[in-house]
C-alpha cells in the first residue's frame, strides 16, 4: 500500500475500536508500518494523547492499560528523564531505552498491552502483561504482514489467520517470534508451600492491590456482583475514598464522596439479589442494568453489550 491507502486502512480498522476509547484518536505512519490509538483518558486527560514518543522521536509507544508503579520506575532510572506528559505509560520509553526489550517488562506492575516502534531500525515489539488482563490479538495477512489489535473485529477483514497474543510474552518483528518474559516460579515449581497462611499479611497485600488500582484522574466505579470478591473490593475502595489525600492517600486517586458501583445481570437472578444487599450499605451508590434474554443474546452475538443495546 502507498501512504494514502495505508492511512485509510488504518483509520478504517481503528474506527471499529472507537467504543473502547472515545476521547482521542491518534494515527502515525512509519513507511510500511502504522500505529493507531483510540484513547480512553484515565490518567492525564489533558496531555497524555497517544502514540507517545521520545524526545528525539526515535521510540514510539502506544499502550492500553495502566502502569501502577510508574513513579517508582521514574525514580529508579539511571539516566534522568523528563516526562513530556503526565501519562503513566510514558515511562515505557526510558525503560526500553535503558533496559531493552528483555529487561524492562519484568519491572512493570500493572495491566498493559504495548506496541513499541523503534525508528532507528524500523523494528517493533508488542508486549502483553503477566496474566493477559488487557486483551490483545495478532493477525497474519496473506502477504506476510502482521496486525495487532485489542479486539479481533479490527483484524477480521484483512487477515488470513488469527491467534490470541500469549500473556507474559513479547513479539519481536526482527525474528518474527514470541518470547516469554514472565516466568513465575509457581508455574514450574513442584515444591508444595510450607509457610502457613498469614491472614494479616494477606489482608495488607489485598488492600495494597486495591489501592494501587484506584489511580485515576477521572471518576470511576466498580462492577458489583454481590459475591465475596467484588464486595470486598468495593468495601476496601470505599474506605480509601473516605480517607482522602489528607489522610495519606495517593494524589492520583479520584476523590469523590461515595463509591459508584454497577450491577449487570438477569432480572431477579441470584447475583442481583446478592448485590442489592451490598448496595444498601451507606458507602455505595449502585444503579442496575438488566439484561433480557432475547436482546442479550442478540447483543452478545454482535459482540456489543453496551447499555444502549441492552
Amino acid at each position: 500500500m502507498n501512504d494514502v491507502e495505508l492511512r485509510k486502512k488504518l483509520v478504517e480498522c481503528s474506527r471499529r475500536l472507537r467504543h473502547r476509547g472515545p476521547d482521542w484518536s491518534g494515527y502515525r505512519l512509519f513507511g510500511n508500518n502504522a500505529i493507531a490509538h483510540e484513547r480512553l483518558a484515565i490518567i492525564d486527560p489533558e496531555s497524555g494523547a497517544q502514540p507517545l514518543e521520545s524526545a528525539d522521536k526515535s521510540i514510539i509507544v502506544a499502550a492500553n492499560g495502566e502502569i501502577y508503579n510508574y513513579k517508582e520506575l521514574y525514580a529508579g532510572l539511571k539516566h534522568p528523564y523528563t516526562p513530556v506528559t503526565g501519562s503513566d505509560c510514558e515511562v515505557v520509553i526510558p525503560l526500553f531505552m535503558e533496559h531493552g526489550i528483555d529487561g524492562f517488562p519484568n519491572l512493570l506492575r500493572g495491566m498493559f498491552s504495548l506496541i513499541i516502534f523503534d525508528t532507528r531500525d524500523n523494528s517493533f515489539y508488542a508486549v502483553r502483561d503477566h496474566m493477559g488482563k488487557t486483551p490483545l490479538y495478532v493477525g497474519y495477512g496473506a502477504d506476510g504482514s502482521v496486525w495487532l489489535a485489542s479486539e479481533m473485529k479490527a483484524l477480521c477483514t484483512d487477515c488470513a489467520r488469527f491467534e490470541c497474543f500469549p500473556p507474559g510474552h513479547y513479539y519481536n518483528s526482527k525474528t518474527r517470534e514470541f518470547v516469554q518474559w514472565y516466568k513465575p516460579t509457581w508455574k514450574v515449581s513442584k515444591v508444595i508451600p510450607q509457610e502457613k497462611c498469614d491472614l494479616l499479611k494477606l489482608r495488607a497485600s489485598f488492600e495494597k492491590a486495591v489501592k494501587r488500582k484506584m489511580m485515576s484522574d477521572v471518576p470511576w466505579g466498580v462492577l458489583l456482583s454481590g459475591g465475596l470478591d467484588s464486595s470486598l473490593v468495593a468495601s476496601i475502595a470505599s474506605r480509601f475514598i473516605r480517607r482522602g489525600p489528607s489522610q495519606g492517600g495517593d494524589d492520583r486517586m479520584a476523590w469523590f464522596p461515595r463509591l459508584h458501583s454497577f450491577c449487570i445481570g438477569l432480572e431477579n437472578s441470584p447475583d442481583l439479589v446478592a448485590a442489592k444487599k451490598s448496595r444498601r450499605l451507606p458507602w455505595n451508590r449502585s444503579p442496575q442494568l438488566y439484561i433480557y434474554n432475547s436482546r442479550g443474546i442478540r447483543c452478545h452475538s454482535r459482540g456489543d453489550l453496551s447499555p444502549r443495546n441492552i
